[in-house]
């Protein structure tokens, strides 16, 4: 940005020295910073204004990469959940093997209904997960 605007005031001190020795009328220096004053104040909106892009860019691959981390984090919570419920599922029926008849019967019906209880809790508090 500086670059730029040393380069605008050198240009013009170079066309300055190049005509002739004559010094220019007050009017026609006044002019002269005046159009110079205005490039240089688009160049430092232009610069703003790049800034201003990139910051946002910058700040929506933050937004984008927090969001992946969370997802994934709700994602593996999921997976916690559900292998929690088929363990306890397991434990459940092979614990059901001690009774015979209907009890084992009722018992592993209990089981199952635990079970997918605990399934469509996880899915209730992952709702994007199934």
């Amino acid at each position: 940005m500086n670059t730029k605007l040393l380069g605008l005031f050198a240009a013009a001190a170079m066309f300055a020295l190049a005509g002739c020795n004559k010094a220019e009328s007050p009017t026609e220096v006044q002019h002269d910073v005046a159009e110079a004053r205005q490039d240089a104040n688009k160049e430092v909106t232009e610069a703003q204004t790049d800034q201003a892009d990139q910051v946002a860019k910058e700040n929506e691959k933050v937004a984008d990469a927090s969001q992946d981390a969370a997802n994934e984090k709700a994602g593996s919570a999921y997976d916690v959940a559900v292998a929690r419920a088929d363990g306890e599922h397991k434990v459940a029926t092979q614990k059901c093997e001690a009774q015979s008849g209907e009890a084992q019967k009722t018992c592993k019906e209990l089981a199952d209904a635990a079970y997918e209880q605990a399934k469509a809790n996880a899915k209730a508090m992952f709702p994007n997960r199934s």
